[in-house]
């Protein structure tokens, strides 16, 4: 068997550093273009519906969920860590079924995607950051099919907690989840901030 070799910085680090920038770049793109759009067309900003802060709520609470799920990986606890896992995985699905109810509110408003390019913006944007939660739903579940499936006895257990690849993974979803929750609550107050202005 081939040695492991050693990494000042793992390379799946680096992956995700390069991920999240490219994330950033791509809603800074978006926040200009959004500002430039209003600027030159004069178009009025369109008011978030409730839903939105609803769910600024959602994702600061997966975020909470996911910090106590680390700890309770460290502290080698079996069923916190499973449970944290599960709620963090509904209150993502929760996200994502009031984000499709944002929208609705949007519509019931006579506010479609071609009601105005202020509208346009505000469908794709938080379309684009769905689709960024969508992507880490895959390894949300393929962490808790794993801890259901190979946490049954003391020996599996105390393999699976001493696993720095399951830890390091486990990091690096984290890392990720809190990035999407900095990034709704950067996106909400964005389009407040453009509201009121």
């Amino acid at each position: 068997m081939a040695d492991r070799r050693k990494y000042i910085l793992h390379p799946q680090y680096i992956v995700l550093t390069l991920v999240l920038a490219g994330i950033t770049s791509l809603f800074l793109g978006l926040s200009g273009s959004y500002i430039y759009n209003r600027v030159q067309t004069g178009a009025p900003p369109i008011e978030l519906p409730s839903m939105f802060f609803y769910n600024t709520l959602i994702l600061i609470a997966s975020s909470v969920t996911l910090i106590l799920c680390m700890r309770k990986y460290e502290e080698d606890h079996t069923e916190g860590y499973k449970l944290y896992l599960f709620i963090t995985l509904l209150l993502t699905l929760a996200f994502l079924i009031c984000q499709i109810v944002a929208w609705q509110q949007l519509q019931n408003s006579d506010i479609f995607i071609n009601y105005s390019n202020m509208a346009s913006y505000i469908y794709l944007i938080s379309a684009v950051h769905f689709l960024h939660v969508v992507a880490g739903i895959p390894f949300l579940i393929l962490f808790l099919y794993k801890a259901v499936k190979n946490m049954k006895s003391p020996v599996s257990v105390l393999v699976y907690f001493s696993d720095p690849d399951k830890k390091r993974g486990l990091t690096l979803l984290t890392w990720y989840w809190h990035f999407l929750d900095g990034l709704w609550i950067y996106l909400v107050i964005f389009f407040l901030i453009n509201y009121f202005i």
